[in-house]
Formats: structure tokens, sequence, C-alpha cells
């Protein structure tokens, strides 16, 4: 689970937690606590963090790219998207790819850049992600890589 938040003063913060020891595989050291994997934030420029496989975040420090192209001046979602992209071409292995081709595993990220713009990605459907703002608590559907 992440969230990721911004005060009244503009300082961003972003935490990340993990699935514990219920479905840890002996050895295994999520991507939770590799910084730019699970979990990247920049007080200058957002932050980014993820639920899904986590292996997939650690062969691409998924979360440090989402915060990179806020650098370059990408909006949330974009930068949501792009990532989920590069876990795309960069999976290959066919026990990980359905019969298109595509990754058969879920993956979300949930972005929050210093201009208070924010948005959920999810490389398949639109799961909900929690919104709180001036307007109040909600939930959000995230965007799609794929339908």
């Amino acid at each position: 689970i992440n969230c990721n938040g911004m005060d009244a003063q503009g300082r961003i913060a972003g935490v990340t937690t993990t699935s514990g020891l219920a479905f840890k595989i002996p050895g295994r050291v999520g991507d939770s606590p590799i910084l730019g994997a699970g979990l990247y934030v920049d007080g200058q420029v957002g932050a980014a963090g993820s639920t899904g496989r986590g292996e997939a975040n650690l062969y691409n420090l998924s979360s440090y790219l989402v915060v990179e192209e806020l650098r370059r001046g990408k909006h949330p979602k974009d930068a949501g998207l792009e990532a989920l992209r590069r876990v795309v071409s960069n999976t290959v292995e066919k026990r990980l790819l359905n019969e298109r081709g595509q990754p058969k595993f879920g993956l979300q990220f949930y972005v929050l850049d210093a201009k208070g713009r924010y948005a959920g990605v999810s490389m398949f459907g639109t799961p909900n992600f929690a919104v709180c703002d001036e307007s109040g608590p909600r939930h959000e559907k995230c965007t799609p890589l794929f339908d």
C-alpha cells in the first residue's frame, strides 16, 4: 500500500508498505525497502509509489523513473504510464506474458507532483485509489495502460 501526501507548506512525503510475511518467499527482499523501486520521493519534484508485482519495480526502479519523468515536466498520469510502458518492454520471460504478449501481472503507480497534481495508473483495469484534498475524501479510478 502506498500513500503520498503534501502538507499546507507544500512539503511532500510518501510511504509504502509490503505484503509482509504472509506472502514472503524465503530470501526475497521486496521492492518496498529499495529506494527507487516501490517508493521514491524528491521533495522538490514529487512522489511515486506502487502496489503489484514488486520484481517489476526492482528490475526497472520504476518509482524513481516516475519522479524523473515528473522532473522532465510530465503530468503525473503520463509519468506513471511511462513507467508501465518501461515495465512492459522489459518483461520478456514467457511465463510472465499473456497470449497477447502483455504482462500477466498487476501493477499500479500512485503519483503526486510538487504542484499538487496527482494520478493513479494501472497495468490493467481501473482499480480505485483514495484521494483527500480541499474537496474532501473520495475514490477515483486509475488510468489503465491496457483495457
